[in-house]
């Protein structure tokens, strides 16, 4: 029995091909080499499944070597592709793409495009996935030219019917500004949702919201990244009240979504607003990511609301969010905003990682409390910590030498930031040391500066000039600032109101007549009066000048009434000079 059954099993090994086993084991293999390589988490494991590939005679492989690429670009460790790929003798186009497509993910575009022209040279036809990140390639280095060859070899290689690659060139076209996205999307023979997307992006991004939310209404379908799309474009155009409308009318909204509104407020300084929208979306379970965070605590951070920027900072340490570069540099400046600097710091000194927006936060929160020396100081450990500024680090340093009066200091730095780190002055620079000057009395220094500007002034320098002069009753300057400033600002009655005071203050109630005479006959209004913002047990209040809607006007106003009073019993005299 035992020998009947033996025959039998050689009789159905016989019948069944040793060649198909093998192959069957090879593709096995091939398989977990795959799985290996997608499990990939660290060098020390691409290395050895590498080292396995290289026992096994497999650098040859193009799906292997296809898959390999693929994992290092994951990786961003680039440089052990491109060693692989040197070891090939006939790569094949998928290699090829993958190297292009790894670099591009990359951030190495131009490596991208010298792969292309070497995949040409060797004579490696390419595939309609060749074009799609190349043209992306094209589109982050801006290179029109290049692109406008892909585009001809697109054509050459029979690919213009391809939805996902005529998709890539409308976002080249429309990154490089040229209105052949608008003809590439016209001539497409079928469209997907992605390219309509894709064509409404450009043009809001170009600023033109009317073609963009035509072609948003006649969509066959819309994601929610084609309403995410039309929301950023109304908010970059300040136009909160349509973004508003599309945002109550989507159907769904993600991260992106919520993400996109909070910053359209926060960008019209509607920070009350980006702050409700925010706790709407945690009320529908949306969990919020770096950027939402960031936003969020800038928010606070021109709010003035110390006491929510606190929960949230709770809220971000709770929900195990990294304190990275953006989140840190966000709640550095709400902290220095809100007056507690020493929260501020404490955040600056825990950031492992600091980049320059951090310590221009913490630079401008020194200067902006006063802490000028400290201000200088912290400069001076950012130079040593090999950390280059830039502009906004010098418009802090400058302006914690305006509030303690270091006119000197104000002038070596000033003049160190063209010798020393080839950073030429913009508006606000000088605008930094005319508010300096004009402070420390040296009127004809500060109007010599404004004098010998390569840019323009514009009316925040004059009305700097002024207000010095203002300080230091210098008429005679003050009219060639006012003069300057009724040509740049001529319906800004602060101006105006500002001289009307100079003079009469040294009882030139002729001048004063002729000031009022020119306003009328301009028709200069009083602007609105500014407003300013309390926080009080986690709510926001808001005051403006002469202003009633407040809930508690009538209270606060007998308040005032009562203070008055008791400041005029200890024999307060008010000041009558200002009209």
């Amino acid at each position: 029995m035992v020998v009947v059954n033996h025959a039998k099993t050689i009789a159905n090994f016989n019948r069944f091909p040793v060649q198909k086993l093998l192959q069957e084991s090879h593709i096995t293999h091939k398989q977990t080499i795959v799985d290996q390589l997608k499990k990939c988490s660290s060098l020390k494991q691409l290395e050895s499944v590498y080292a396995s590939m290289v026992k096994n005679n497999e650098r040859q492989d193009c799906f292997l070597m296809n898959q390999f690429i693929t994992a290092c670009s994951t990786l961003g460790r680039l440089d052990y592709a491109i060693l692989a790929f040197t070891q090939m003798t006939d790569p094949n186009v998928f290699v090829y793409n993958a190297m292009i497509r790894g670099f591009v993910h990359c951030c190495t575009p131009y490596q991208a495009l010298e792969f292309y022209l070497q995949m040409l040279r060797a004579q490696v036809c390419p595939s309609s996935y060749t074009f799609s990140p190349l043209i992306k390639a094209c589109t982050l280095v801006s290179a029109l030219r290049f692109g406008e060859v892909v585009h001809g070899q697109i054509w050459k290689n029979g690919f213009e019917a391809h939805v996902f690659v005529q998709t890539a060139l409308i976002d080249f076209y429309s990154n490089v500004g040229k209105i052949e996205a608008r003809r590439v999307f016209d001539e497409m023979p079928e469209r997907d949702v992605f390219a309509w997307t894709t064509m409404v992006s450009a043009h809001a991004r170009a600023g033109d919201m009317i073609l963009a939310r035509r072609l948003f209404e006649e969509m066959p379908e819309r994601n929610t990244a084609t309403w995410n799309t039309m929301i950023d474009g109304y908010a970059r155009l300040g136009n909160v009240e349509s973004a508003e409308l599309l945002f109550h009318r989507m159907p769904t909204r993600d991260i992106i979504s919520w993400t996109t509104m909070i910053n359209c407020y926060s960008q019209s300084k509607q920070f009350r607003e980006a702050l409700a929208v925010f706790n709407e979306m945690r009320t529908h379970a949306i969990s919020p990511d770096e950027v939402t965070m960031a936003s969020v605590i800038s928010a606070c951070a021109h709010l003035g609301a110390l006491d929510i920027g606190k929960k949230i900072h709770l809220y971000v340490m709770k929900n195990g969010f990294d304190l990275d570069v953006y989140i840190g540099s966000a709640l550095i400046d709400m902290y220095a905003k809100c007056g507690s600097l020493d929260r501020s710091l404490v955040v600056f000194f825990k950031l492992q990682e600091k980049n320059l927006f951090c310590w221009n936060s913490i630079i401008e929160g020194l200067a902006v409390h006063g802490y000028a020396k400290e201000a200088l100081a912290m400069f001076g450990r950012m130079e040593r910590e090999k950390i280059k500024p830039n502009g906004i680090t010098f418009i802090s340093i400058l302006s914690a030498c305006t509030h303690a009066g270091l006119v000197e200091e104000g002038r070596k730095r000033f003049l160190s930031m063209t010798r020393d780190f080839s950073l030429s002055p913009d508006v606000e620079h000088y605008g930094c040391m005319v508010d300096l000057l004009s402070k420390a009395g040296l009127l004809d220094e500060a109007l010599e500066l404004i004098r010998s500007m390569k840019i323009e002034p514009n009316s925040v320098i004059w009305g700097a000039l002024l207000g010095g002069c203002k300080l230091h009753r210098n008429l005679e300057i003050a009219q060639v600032a006012v003069n300057k400033l009724m040509v740049l600002e001529p319906n800004n009655s602060g101006y105006y109101s500002l001289l009307i005071n100079m003079y009469a203050e040294v009882n030139r109630w002729g001048e004063v007549a002729k000031v009022r005479a020119t306003m009328k006959e301009l028709r200069v209004e009083k602007t609105c009066p500014g407003s300013s913002w309390i926080e009080m047990e986690r709510k926001i209040h808001q005051f403006a000048a002469a202003d009633k809607t407040h809930p508690a006007s009538s209270e606060i106003y007998l308040l005032l009434d009562e203070l008055d009073v008791q400041l005029k019993l200890v024999g307060y005299v008010p000041e009558l000079g200002f009209i």
